[in-house]
């Protein structure tokens, strides 16, 4: 099998990365992002070289689609981010395992906290990857079980039920679809869903994420923020907000704030909330 790695990056442009080199950059969706201006490879405009020497600089910095794959981490990326939540909750004791994906691995289920943070907190977007042995050796090593090590396949219907199968039974699992998390919903009506990488949605898809998801991070979705905004609980942040659409959701997130020492805001309000620079534009 080739070694190819197809992340949908900042501004969803589509990377191809073969044999640890980037050979393919598309077109982004959007023009700029608050978020990726505070990344450590720094993408104040989405341009297809800046895309570029992010993804090079993340090779470089924790090997990203390479054998050297770092895949442990603690420190937050940012406050609400989706490892960020789910691995505190693990650490908490409100989850017993996640369902996430890895380059290099594919669909994997940790119940180390750390290691939903170094896989999660370090790939956004991965639409297919091929198994590096020693990634998949690493995972493992660290308390997390593959789904498939031979062809890697990013499969979380699938990846639920080997959690289930191991025992656990306060599972989470991100998504970037409204048909995967229905399935899950349907099969393993417990899980808490966490949907990410959302810029592009339509409206018919975001009421459908909306309708059975736990937490969704909007990114730079016009219609998911509108979906969501009416119906949330609860909102994390405002520039790219995070919203909580039920009360296990809501749970995460509060435990979240209660774990953290940074400062911050609470006040009863109408959602959404917008404030601060969003994405632009909004798709």
């Amino acid at each position: 099998m080739s070694d190819e790695h197809i992340i949908e990056a900042i501004g969803r442009a589509r990377v191809v990365v073969r044999d640890g080199q980037v050979v393919e950059v598309g077109e982004p969706l959007i023009r700029s992002c608050p978020l990726a201006e505070r990344f450590g490879r720094p993408v104040r405009e989405m341009t297809k070289e800046a895309i570029r020497e992010n993804i090079e600089e993340r090779i470089r910095s924790f090997g990203m689609c390479t054998p050297d794959r770092k895949v442990l981490a603690d420190p937050d990326f940012v406050l609400f981010g989706a490892s960020e939540l789910i691995s505190c909750a693990i650490r908490n004791g409100l989850l017993d395992s996640a369902v996430i994906a890895c380059d290099g691995a594919g669909t994997l289920v940790a119940q180390n906290p750390r290691l939903v943070q170094g896989v999660g907190g370090r790939m956004s977007g991965l639409v297919k990857t091929s198994p590096i042995p020693p990634v998949i050796e690493r995972i493992e090593a660290n308390g997390g079980r593959v789904l498939d090590p031979a062809t890697a396949p990013i499969d979380q219907v699938k990846g639920v039920g080997l959690a289930r199968d191991m025992g656990c039974r306060r599972v989470a699992v991100t998504v970037a679809g409204a048909a995967e998390a229905e399935e899950i919903r349907r099969l393993y009506p417990e899980s808490i869903i966490v949907a990410v990488h959302t810029t592009g949605l339509s409206a018919k898809e975001s009421e459908r994420l909306v309708a059975v998801a736990d937490i969704v991070t909007v990114c730079a979705s016009l219609h998911l923020r509108e979906a969501a905004g009416r119906v949330a609980l609860l909102q994390g942040g405002a520039a790219i907000p995070v919203f909580a659409l039920t009360q296990q959701g809501k749970d995460v997130i509060l435990e979240k704030i209660r774990e953290t020492d940074t400062p911050v805001y609470i006040k009863g309000e109408r959602l959404p909330v917008s404030g601060g620079r969003q994405p632009e534009p909004l798709l």
